[in-house]
């Protein structure tokens, strides 16, 4: 439907009218050199975590104009020199950068980039779209790794991510500040990622109970976590997890349950109990449910019993 829709055009309107200045006036390919920063520390924070580079290099490495991309700007107005200049270009960046998983902060370089003005100036947007989101992303992750300390962090924000490709660029920002594995098959796949997955609602809605979905569940996988709040989590929930625990015994891994709603301090505290006296000392209760360092920090403070956050 969209072919041919490479990441070179990536970039706004006025860098392309400026590069044509540039080279209309003969000094496109005056040596120049462009700094990322950003303003304000996200979040209030005394630090940022950066993330972005693996990105940047992929962009920097893969640009190049197409003949689409050429017959595009043509019906823009660009004038025939200078989309032949386009044509042909090769970037000769260098590009000096903090690592990833550094801690920047507000008006210092993290990345700069040295080469002719030109392409130094159409390169300018898509680097700070890469770096402002990602180390974004990156720093939140971190903030939430400072108040769960070694416990477990999954990542669980595709489906409200700013689309697919926000989706598997923050997932790999997420790691780079401090989760430990995400839900996202697509990262997993291209990052290397460790995936982890348990079921939603839905399985226990389309069996009408949470017994019958819990078996089904453990007939097909042997690693199993049961979400355990469709409809009662203490009185029927909990119970169905570790009734189906107890009757397949060795033939599954009963990892643990899941906790997606409700008052989760209170009810952390009750799974932990009924799971230790049904003998599932092991068993780990996970926590997900639009969690943040603020909400996690206060289910800390009430003692939850949580052993898994996402």
């Amino acid at each position: 439907m969209y072919p041919d829709d490479s990441l070179t055009l990536h970039t706004d309107l006025y860098q392309i009218n400026m590069m044509q200045v540039y080279f209309d006036q003969g000094i496109h390919n005056k040596k120049a050199v462009f700094e990322v920063y950003f303003r304000q520390q996200p979040f209030k924070n005394g630090y940022a975590v950066f993330a972005g580079l693996e990105r940047i290099v992929n962009y920097l490495e893969n640009l190049r104009f197409s003949d689409s991309d050429i017959a595009y700007l043509e019906s823009l107005g660009y004038h025939g020199a200078f989309l032949e200049y386009l044509r042909n270009l090769k970037l000769e960046l260098t590009v000096r950068s903090a690592q990833e998983g550094d801690l920047v902060f507000a008006n210092e370089p993290i990345v700069q980039v040295e080469g002719p003005l030109a392409q130094c100036q159409l390169v300018e947007t898509a680097l700070l779209n890469i770096v402002n989101f990602q180390t974004l992303i990156a720093t939140k992750a971190a903030r939430i790794r400072s108040v769960i300390e070694d416990e477990p962090l999954m990542e669980f924000g595709t489906r409200r991510a700013q689309e697919m490709d926000a989706a598997i660029w923050g997932t790999r920002a997420a790691v780079i500040g401090g989760a430990n594995g995400t839900s996202n098959v697509r990262a997993g796949k291209l990052f290397g990622i460790p995936v982890l997955g348990t079921h939603a609602h839905a399985l226990v809605q389309v069996y009408g109970n949470d017994y019958q979905a819990f078996k089904a569940y453990a007939s097909t996988h042997k690693n199993c976590v049961f979400l355990v709040d469709t409809y009662d989590t203490l009185r029927i929930g909990v119970p169905a997890a570790i009734q189906v625990a107890r009757e397949l015994g060795d033939k599954i891994n009963f990892l643990g349950v899941r906790i997606d709603s409700g008052d989760i301090a209170y009810i952390s505290k009750k799974v932990r109990q009924q799971l230790d006296e049904a003998g599932f000392t092991d068993a780990k209760i996970y926590a997900s449910n639009d969690l943040d360092e603020n909400t996690i920090l206060n289910l800390k403070m009430q003692k939850a019993k949580i052993d898994v956050w996402g």
